[in-house]
């Protein structure tokens, strides 16, 4: 009997867990919603929290409801997780005292991550400038990005970006990676000078940069003394300021023009392969250091075996090294296509996405429209095209991890 009325106690203290659980777990749930509801701005609508909730009514139900759907689920699996543990003390003492560590971590992700991307996702489909109520458009957005030629020559610009940077910035740290592996002497001291543009702030760099971009300024010089040691005379470039192509350049003089109406057909501008080269120069050595740390990590005695069967440095290279950095080449592939297709901060303070939007790059038109630099503001329309990069840069992960990572797990 006593037995029957305790397992009818702990079953209703079970109950009662997970009902609390349900109960807090929505409310947390629910103030990360309400803070990221798409209201419109203004200080009569923040000026307290009652004005701020009579806007949401007002203005953001939709989204509400369709989220709070979301975190209803989300609160009955935190539910049934607290009602199954509840009645054994040792694992109920472990999910409170684990889910207590977490929560901290959970709050801010759940406020600036989850709450963010969902309200991005909603906008997509509404037109949302801030200042008036959301209006749905449904896809209208995605649509519209794919008939703009801003966001096709922006896709065009990164593309040819993540094609001529990723390969270049690895093949460069690989092989200072190597230089700076094998004996010479003042190693460290040379490692720390190759590595110091990666741990300078990149506003910085690209401001010196612009400077020695400058039509009268140190590498229009150095071409200029150099050359003319052989009796050529350069022309100084503006460097940041040339919209030619590279393809225009090579077929110009066999007599081909390439109007600037086929910019697909121009290749990368001059513009964009200076903001190329500084950006190899800023991250290749990130990424050496990457590959220099593998590299200690390959058994001395394959080398040492490869040396007694007769196999040459280069040898050794291409049948140890390379095969054994794989699983770091994948690494640093995949992370130089990410940080390609999100390149901005150079585009912003070089070129402003000119000359005739050679330079012009997703993020930074995002940017542009969703805080109205160059027009209305088009928030809505601006997480549409966000969304699309990030699809975009899911599909080149998933590709690159398919044909690269095939092979590497010998090498772990």
């Amino acid at each position: 009997m006593q037995a029957q009325k305790r397992m009818v106690s702990d079953r209703a203290n079970a109950n009662l867990a997970a009902v609390a659980t349900f109960v807090l777990v929505f409310i947390v749930l629910m103030i990360p919603i309400l803070m990221n509801a798409p209201t419109r701005g203004g200080p009569q609508v923040m000026a307290s929290l009652s004005t701020y909730l009579a806007e949401v009514q007002k203005t953001a139900m939709p989204f509400v409801g369709a989220v709070s759907i979301g975190a209803a689920l989300l609160a009955g699996v935190a539910a049934l997780v607290v009602r199954r543990e509840w009645r054994d003390a040792r694992r109920r003492r472990a999910l409170i005292a684990g889910y207590a560590f977490l929560a901290p971590y959970l709050i801010v992700t759940l406020v600036f991550t989850v709450g963010v991307i969902l309200f991005a996702l909603y906008i997509a489909f509404n037109k949302y400038d801030i200042f008036t109520p959301p209006q749905w458009v449904g896809l209208s957005h995605f649509i519209k990005a794919f008939k703009q030629k801003d966001f096709l020559q922006a896709l065009h610009n990164v593309l040819w970006y993540a094609l001529i940077v990723t390969p270049t910035q690895t093949a460069i740290a690989i092989a200072l990676a190597v230089l700076l592996n094998s004996p010479m002497r003042f190693r460290r001291f040379f490692r720390t000078i190759f590595y110091a543009p990666s741990v300078t702030s990149s506003v910085v760099i690209t401001l010196i940069f612009v400077w020695l971009y400058l039509k009268t300024g140190y590498i229009n010089l150095l071409f200029s003394k150099t050359l003319g040691l052989v009796g050529i005379d350069w022309k100084a470039i503006d460097w940041l300021r040339d919209p030619r192509g590279l393809i225009q350049i090579i077929v110009a003089p066999f007599g081909i023009n390439i109007p600037s109406k086929q910019w697909y057909l121009r290749g990368p501008s001059i513009a964009w392969m200076a903001i190329m080269f500084q950006n190899i120069f800023t991250t290749a050595p990130t990424f050496m250091v990457m590959f220099l740390a593998a590299l200690q990590d390959i058994p001395p005695a394959l080398y040492e075996a490869a040396s007694i069967d007769g196999a040459t440095a280069w040898q050794q290279f291409w049948k140890i090294t390379l095969p054994m950095l794989r699983p770091i080449i994948l690494l640093v592939i995949v992370l130089g296509t990410i940080g390609t297709l999100q390149i901005f901060d150079q585009v912003y303070l070089a070129t402003a996405g000119g000359p005739l939007g050679t330079t012009n790059t997703p993020v930074f038109l995002i940017y542009n429209e969703a805080l109205g630099k160059q027009g209305p503001i088009q928030m809505g329309y601006a997480a549409a095209l966000a969304f699309i990069l990030a699809v975009l840069i899911f599909v080149f992960t998933f590709l690159q991890r398919r044909f690269i990572e095939r092979g590497t797990e010998l090498y772990y």
